[in-house]
Order: structure tokens, then sequence, then C-alpha cells
């Protein structure tokens, strides 16, 4: 057992006055299955290649002893064609192919994969395989970095079972139900502070709500505390400076009958302003006491979406419909059937590479003026029936954000947009007012997805396609979609592989 001691830890990065980290303390100790929690662009990723020595910082991260790896291993676009056994030293360093094979079978995963090239293997074949190099070694202190984005649901549960039987690493997610299985602490970036606890996702929760609850009481008993003191203190203060102006221009010959009584009134007065000195004193007491009481509490503001009324029920019917790729020999899926109806939400499901994303690109090229090259530019050959409802608006999320590049302003003015309401939905999905000036392409990769959705979101539409909008985006921000999307129960057709944003928002699922 080691541990990882942070003392005084202080970065920002080269050209920006933003500090991810100030002057941030704690320890970790390197046999705990730690969960790694934060607000997209608080600093999760970089704290892990501040880690593995990546930037400078101020402070200290004392380490004695202990070696970090990383995941993803970064493979060049050169390197797709060698095969993963080619890639083994290049990833890990004295890794030793006899140990991948067995973390591999743990995997269930056969050793053949690793003879493949690498770019012909899918999202979770890729993830897999780096797992095992990752876990192939001894004495290491692992780092992964959202393990599961791009997983279908049984890869999914296969990294997830995998995890729960290792220990020893940092995992930063934003799937609920693989922290809730996978680790036994988490290490949460609140707003303002940092905080370690026992637990998983589902205990560090209950705790949250129970803290932010407590705050929100407390706070509000301070509040009325404190307008009490203020409007006693302002009569106390009124009725001494009447009495004091009360002394002005007595005149001790015309009033002798006054003149006993001003040192009466000033002794009284006296007493009133130092009453309102200690009235003033229990507010600023009160006042701090309340000050940092809100200070890590999570202020989700309700999301608006503008879903518009179709004149017919059934906006999408598929029927006996498979699609195919032009140059392949068989289908990517066939013989599909299902309907969306309005006020559906409908969510496809299926392994990678069975045709999820391809149906969304079906069913936009069927919306676009020339339905037959839109195909065509796709690749895609179609058997069946795919027919959507006449003049059908839709919003649609990518699952790529590569795209984002510019300012927000370009942003906005390529799609429409009225740029201050845009960045208001942006504020509400807690993008820093600090990161409207930046290009797009400085965003993390949950900062660009929030882009897309804040876009969306203020698209007025019968039917909204979003593919994977999940990836990436923390967990504050899912909890703060599904409550907008019970709220407006908009039309929509979805890919997204998050098991519990599935259960609460689906009102149909179709298996592919």
């Amino acid at each position: 057992m080691s541990r990882i001691d942070v003392s005084n830890l202080t970065f920002y990065y080269e050209g920006s006055s933003d500090h991810i980290f100030e002057q941030v303390s704690f320890s970790i100790d390197t046999d705990w299955k730690l969960g790694f929690l934060g607000r997209n662009g608080k600093g999760k990723t970089t704290f892990l290649k501040l880690l593995l020595g990546r930037y400078e910082y101020r402070g200290s991260i004392i380490h004695a002893g202990v070696r970090f790896d990383y995941f993803p291993y970064e493979i060049q676009a050169e390197q797709m064609e060698c095969c993963g056994a080619e890639l083994l030293e290049h990833m890990k360093a004295d890794c030793e192919l006899w140990r991948v094979c067995c973390e591999l079978e743990r995997l269930c995963m056969d050793a053949e994969v690793l003879y493949r090239p690498f770019g012909t293997l899918s999202q979770g074949e890729r993830t897999r395989v780096m797992l095992a190099v990752l876990f192939s070694g001894t004495h290491d202190f692992l780092l992964i970095d959202e393990p599961t984005n791009h997983l279908d649901q049984a890869s999914r549960e296969t990294v997830k079972a995998y995890l729960a039987g290792k220990k020893g690493y940092i995992l930063v997610s934003h799937d609920r139900d693989l922290l809730d299985a996978c680790v036994d602490h988490v290490l949460v970036l609140n707003r303002q502070t940092i905080e370690i606890q026992n637990g998983n996702f589902s205990s560090w929760w209950e705790n949250k709500r129970r803290k932010d609850a407590f705050s929100q009481m407390e706070n509000e008993k301070h509040q009325k505390e404190i307008g009490k003191l203020k409007a006693a203190s302002a009569r106390s203060r009124q009725w001494a400076d009447r009495s004091e102006r009360s002394k002005i221009g007595v005149d001790p010959v015309k009033e002798q009958n006054l003149v006993g009584r001003r040192p009466y009134i000033g002794m009284k007065t006296k007493k009133m302003q130092s009453r309102v000195r200690q009235m003033e004193r229990r507010i600023d007491r009160e006042i701090e006491a309340k000050e940092g009481l809100l200070k890590d509490v999570e202020q989700i503001a309700d999301l608006k979406l503008m879903p518009m009324k179709h004149h017919k029920d059934c906006l999408i019917r598929v029927r006996e419909y498979g699609l195919s790729y032009e140059g392949t020999s068989g289908p990517v899926f066939d013989g599909l059937c299902f309907t969306v109806h309005q006020g559906e939400r409908v969510f496809l499901c299926g392994e990678n590479g069975c045709g999820k994303s391809s149906l969304i690109h079906a069913v936009l090229a069927d919306r676009a003026p020339d339905r037959q090259e839109a195909f065509r530019k796709l690749g895609l050959v179609e058997r069946g029936i795919l027919e959507t409802a006449s003049g059908l608006v839709i919003s649609y999320v990518n699952q790529d954000t590569s795209f984002l590049k510019g300012s927000l302003r370009e942003f906005c003015r390529d799609r429409g947009l009225e740029e201050s309401l845009f960045c208001a939905v942006l504020r509400q999905l807690d993008l820093e007012r600090t990161q409207f000036t930046k290009p797009m392409e400085d965003y993390s990769e949950g900062q660009k997805k929030k882009v897309l959705l804040a876009a969306s979101l203020m698209t007025p539409a019968h039917l909204y396609l979003w593919d994977e909008p999940l990836n990436y985006i923390d967990v504050f921000s899912r909890m703060q979609i599904e409550k907008l999307l019970l709220a407006c129960r908009p039309t929509m057709l979805v890919v997204e592989h998050d098991v519990r944003f599935r259960e609460t928002v689906a009102t149909k699922v179709v298996e592919l």
C-alpha cells in the first residue's frame, strides 16, 4: 500500500488566467478503486496528466514508488494498420504478451484479436485490448479515463465486471451504473472544494443530497435571522436619530421644562446607538456564518425545450427495412419494423456496428431535398420501407464533435441562433462564462457536446434525433437533461448506452 499526497497544488494552462487548481491538498491510497467525479471542464483529465508529469505545476505531488499508466493509449493513424501484438510495446513498455492474453480471457476475448489490424477492431474491441494491456503490469497505479464511451451495452457490462474485480486505479467516468459497480471511494471536484468519501456513486450522491438540503435549510434560517436583525437595527437607528434630533434647537430660557430632560435623552440615545452597533455585529456574524453554506451546492437549472406539434400522429414508419453499405456482401441489419409516434422517446439498442447510427443517417437522408443523392453520399443501400412524415422538422445531435471549431459567435451565426440566448442555455448547462471567448477546438469533449445539445434545445422541432448525446457529459447535466425530457415529452429517436438514462427516459426500446 502506498499513498499519493497532493499539497498546495496550483495549475493553469499557459495563456489562460483561469486556475484549474488553486492551493489544492488531499491524499489517496493506491489500493483504492477511486471514482473521479466533477463537472465538465473542472480538471479531471488534467489532474491525471499532472500525475503523469505532462505539465508543470506549483505545489507538490508525492508518490514515492508509484508508477502510473494511462487509458486510453494514443494510437497514431499510421499505426492503425499494425496488429495489436505489434503495438504492445508502443502502448506499454516491457509489456509481456502472455499477461495480455490472460487479461483478454478475463475480458471474454480470444487472443486472436491481437493479430488483426488495430484499425479493423470495433470500439469495444479496442477498449478491451487497451484495458488488457493496461492491467498486464504488476505494480502500476492505473489512470482510466472514460472507458465506456462509445461502447454498446454488452461491452459495458464486460468492462464493468472486469474493473469490479481489480483494484488500484482512478476511474474517471460519468456512467453512474459503472461507478456504482466498480469503485469503493470517490474523489469529487466540487464547485469550490475537493472531497474524498468512502463508498460508491450512489452512497456519495445520497450524502450529497442530504448535505445540500441541510445547507439550503441553514441558509434560509440565516437569511431570515439576518432580515429580522436588519429590520430591528433600522428601527433602533431611526429612534436614535429622532431622539438625537429632538435635542437640537432647544432654548433653555423659553423651554425650561425640557432642560432637565436633555441628559436623559442623550443617555437613552447613546444606549440605542450602542444597541444598533451590537445588532450590526450580530448581522456580520450571521453573514459570516452563512458564507460558504452554498459554495458546493449544485444549483441545477431547469432547461427548456420547444417541441413542435405535427399534424400527423406517426412521424416515422419502418417496415421490413434493411441497410447495407455499397460493396459489402451482407446487410448491416434487415427486416426491421417499428414506428415513432408523437410524444414517444424511442431508444435504439444493439451491439456496436449493428447499424444504429446508420439508421439515424438514413432518417436524415430521407428528409434531404435529393433523397437518392443523400443515400449515395452515405454509401447506403436500403431495402424495405422507411417513411417520415411530410414537413417534418428535425433537430439533430451528432455523436462526433471534431468539426466544432472557431468561436461560439460564428457557430450561432451559422446555425441561425440568437447568441445571448444560446450562451444563457450554455450557462444553464454549467459552461463557465470564461469559455465563451475561447475557440471551441480548445474545449473539453464534454463542453463540445454541451454546445451541440444547447443548439438542439434551442431549435424548435417535431423530432429530436440524438446520436450518443451523453458521451463525456457530466453526471449533473445528465440528470438535468433527464428532468427536461420527462417534463417536456418531446418526440425522440435516440442512440444512447447509459442504462440509467434509458430506463428513466425511454418510452420504447428497439433492438437492432
